[in-house]
């Protein structure tokens, strides 16, 4: 692998994985578009999917007392059948109109968190649920399940600590379903790995050091905004 190529893979991963200690999510928001283009693209999402995993477990070990496990036990359960849903859609439908409409409805809802205020909705299983259901249908449709928590986590009020905690366990199992169901693991050389695990320990060190020093309710915006960059790059590529 060219010392370039290692560059890039380092600073990318590390930019995603420390992006995603800060704010909760962004790894593969951040990530997946600059690996593709640097390694290809079936090799740069199953790296995506893989260093999602680890990027995902290292933050839970540092901000596993701060998970709020019975509210996430009644939204990532559902994203089970949504992915099931998910799988099943895209052996009917093209990937890439598939892909567009949940760019949309990313963006439709997103809109419609902005318009609410924080807490104005009132969280209850139904809610969670449906919610949950939709992380793992974009997951699986289009590799986008974080914009779907981070609706969620704004409409309801849900605090940017509780978030971004809950949210580690959330995104690690669904890139382990999302690399199951690929059945394949990234084919880099043992530099590439030497490389890709540095990156995501310094990143997620470099998160750590910021993380505390930003008001909460600007750290959510900074979460509404890569959700809403996540569907447009999610249109962006169906299109292109």
């Amino acid at each position: 692998m060219p010392l370039l190529t290692l560059a890039l893979l380092a600073v990318i991963i590390a930019a995603g994985a420390g992006l995603q200690r800060l704010t909760g999510m962004g790894f593969a928001l951040v990530a997946t578009p600059f690996l593709v283009l640097t390694v290809g693209p079936l090799e740069g999402v199953l790296v995506t999917n893989l260093c999602g995993i680890v990027s995902a477990l290292l933050n839970l070990a540092l901000v596993h007392r701060e998970v709020q496990w019975r509210r996430l036990l009644r939204f990532t359960p559902f994203s089970l059948p949504g992915i099931v849903v998910g799988v099943l859609v895209l052996q009917v439908l093209p990937a890439e109109p598939l892909a567009v409409l949940v760019g949309v409805l990313i963006l439709l809802a997103i809109a419609v968190s902005v318009l609410v205020r924080p807490g104005e909705i009132s969280d209850g299983l139904p809610l969670s649920a449906g919610f949950g259901a939709a992380s793992g249908f974009m997951n699986a449709t289009a590799g986008v399940g974080g914009p779907a928590l981070a609706v969620y986590a704004v409409a309801t009020g849900w605090s940017h600590r509780g978030f971004a905690a809950s949210a580690q366990a959330h995104f690690a199992l669904l890139c382990a379903l999302s690399l199951a169901a690929k059945g394949a693991l990234p084919s880099m050389p043992g530099a590439g790995w030497v490389v890709t695990v540095v990156a995501i320990l310094a990143g997620v060190a470099i998160g750590e050091r910021l993380a505390g020093r930003f008001a909460e309710h600007a750290l959510m915006r900074l979460v509404i905004v890569l959700s809403a960059l996540g569907a447009v790059m999610t249109i962006v590529q169906a299109l292109v």
